[in-house]
């Protein structure tokens, strides 16, 4: 097995404010939440180490974010190149939109916005258009996850967390089909700590490539997430951020 051929990965509904004292032991990193609703709530927590240097290890790194429990958390190993490593609690991933999204969001708030990332997978390309950063990615590089479709978004919302049965599910419905609104729900059913995952770009942008057509999706409890394919094979996936203050 490599170190991307992961299984299902599960996210938990938004998490509450961290209380830094908590963590106190661990490395300098900030507590984002990522694909945030209209109205600035929902949104996934993303733990972010804009100091990769001071958790070197690979296992360490897993550790690390495995003790925090957020969907996942990112490391920035060189800021100049834009060299990031993503991990799950229990996976290291090649590529996640959730986290990209993030850290490009905060080092613009930190006036050192990034043009591209380079997560394992490739070079991704980020562009900032108001409140939304969006950040541009293939399906390919999306770890194997299953999209089903439900017959309405009460279906969606009636399933139990996580559903039975094994491996990444994006579960989803139409809300409005005309206007391309989703309304999804994911379960990772990785076995780990994340049940439901709140806001998953990457799953995001698999069901983008299914359909073929941009995307404005109603995840978790309160999350949205924005798509748009271009000709070239590439998807874009695009959220609001807000930094998780007590």
């Amino acid at each position: 097995m490599t170190d991307f051929d992961v299984h299902p990965e599960h996210v938990a509904p938004p998490e509450p404010p961290v209380n830094p004292a908590a963590h106190a032991k661990h490395p300098e990193h900030q507590v984002l939440r990522v694909f945030c609703g209209p109205g600035g709530g929902g949104g996934n927590a993303l733990g972010v180490v804009l100091d990769g240097a001071a958790v070197p290890g690979r296992t360490e790194r897993a550790a690390l974010a495995a003790e925090l429990g957020f969907s996942e958390t990112v490391f920035l190993d060189d800021a100049a190149r834009g060299t990031v490593d993503i991990h799950t609690p229990s996976v290291r991933l090649p590529f996640a939109g959730h986290p990209l999204v993030g850290l490009a969001w905060l080092l613009r708030d930190l006036g050192r916005p990034p043009r591209t990332l380079r997560p394992p997978a490739g070079e991704v390309a980020v562009t900032y258009d108001g409140e939304i950063t969006w950040v541009r990615g293939r399906a390919e590089w999306v770890t194997a996850r299953r999209t089903e479709r439900y017959a309405s978004v009460t279906d969606v919302d009636a399933l139990p967390a996580p559903p039975p049965g094994e491996g990444w599910l994006y579960a989803w419905a139409w809300q409005d089909e005309a206007a391309g609104v989703v309304r999804a729900r994911a379960f990772p059913r990785r076995g780990d700590a994340i049940v439901e995952d709140e806001a998953t770009g990457a799953a995001a942008l698999l069901l983008t490539h299914e359909l073929g057509r941009p995307l404005d999706i109603r995840q978790g409890t309160g999350s949205q997430i924005l798509t748009r394919p271009h000709p070239d094979g590439t998807i874009e996936v695009g959220g609001r951020v807000r930094a998780d203050t007590p």
